[in-house]
């Protein structure tokens, strides 16, 4: 895994990539749960899950119903045969992977622990590793396409490395690494921002976001009560639009509800007798603090953010 200073960008032809840590500096962004990742926050953790349904079916969804308008208009022409067979090959196998991932048990979360200023992340069902905060690496990635409109994204992502504690591990194992399809660099950015200022602010920073544990309506009721929340932000001309005609037709937004219930109703939690230790409050004297090196970078960071706005 390349290690970088936050910061340095690279453009190429069809892609960009920023490191964003280590020495984990504001983005400029506000922090945002894009893909909801976070499972559960409180005064002193943070868990941020990689196991994002939502986004998974969002990408098949709109594939089946591509698929299938696409059978229909060939049924019974010649070539419906090898339209079915690619077809298969093109959607069938990612839909395959996606069901035995289901079947799967869920991957339990990184945990930020912010009175500590370190990550616990783990690594199988019972290894773990403990790093350092400001050693952990941040990377957004974005690649573009062309068309007759000009350059646009065609997706991108959030990868979250550490690197083991262990300075005799193997060439192998010395990193590990989370992903966020989260589509673009702005939102890698925005749910990178959500652990970093939950480490560097507090948990005041980050919105609250619908706890994931707790169900106490039906699918349905969930689903009307997230189009009134919408209907309040934006307007019920675009709720309608967007959560209303392509939440339900478009990504299926009732088959996500159903199947976050399902595998996150619990989130998994941490259950290692050292992690639960690890996990429990600090006095204030006793927290760690900011090194002056990064103190500093911020401090100069927040100022070059500030001049930015007043431009």
């Amino acid at each position: 895994m390349n290690i970088n200073s936050a910061g340095p960008r690279k453009e190429k032809l069809l892609s960009r990539e920023e490191c964003l840590s280590p020495f984990p500096l504001p983005t400029g962004e506000q922090p945002e749960d894009v893909l909801g990742n976070i499972w559960r926050k409180n005064e002193v953790y943070l868990d941020v899950g990689t196991y994002a349904v939502g986004s998974v079916v969002m990408s098949l969804w709109p594939m089946l119903i591509l698929v299938s308008v696409g059978a229909y208009f060939e049924w019974g022409g010649r070539f419906f045969y090898i339209y079915a067979i690619g077809s298969i090959l093109i959607i069938g196998l990612p839909v395959l992977m996606f069901v035995y991932v289901l079947l799967r048990p869920t991957s339990n979360p990184a945990r930020f622990n912010r009175q500590r200023r370190e990550v616990c992340v783990p690594v199988n069902e019972h290894d773990y590793w403990i790093v350092p905060w400001e050693t952990v690496i941040a990377q957004a990635t974005e690649h573009q396409s062309f068309s007759q409109a000009g350059k646009y994204s065609v997706g991108g992502g959030l990868v979250v490395g550490f690197k083991n504690p262990d300075p005799h591990a193997e060439d192998e194992l010395k990193y590990c690494s989370f992903t966020f399809a989260c589509g673009s660099v702005t939102a890698s950015r925005r749910v990178w921002e959500c652990m970093r200022s939950y480490m560097e602010i507090g948990p005041e920073a980050i919105e609250d976001f619908r706890e994931k544990s707790h169900h106490p309506k039906g699918v349905l009721a969930t689903y009307w009560d997230q189009l009134l929340e919408s209907a309040q932000r934006k307007g019920w001309p675009m709720a309608l639009l967007w959560e209303g005609f392509f939440g339900l037709f478009i990504f299926n937004i009732l088959l996500i509800i159903a199947l976050e219930r399902w595998k996150l109703n619990p989130p998994p939690d941490l259950t290692y007798p050292d992690i639960i230790e690890w996990s429990k409050p600090l006095p204030p004297q006793q927290w760690a603090k900011r090194s002056p090196e990064l103190e500093a970078a911020i401090a100069q960071r927040e100022a070059e953010l500030a001049a930015q706005k007043n431009l």
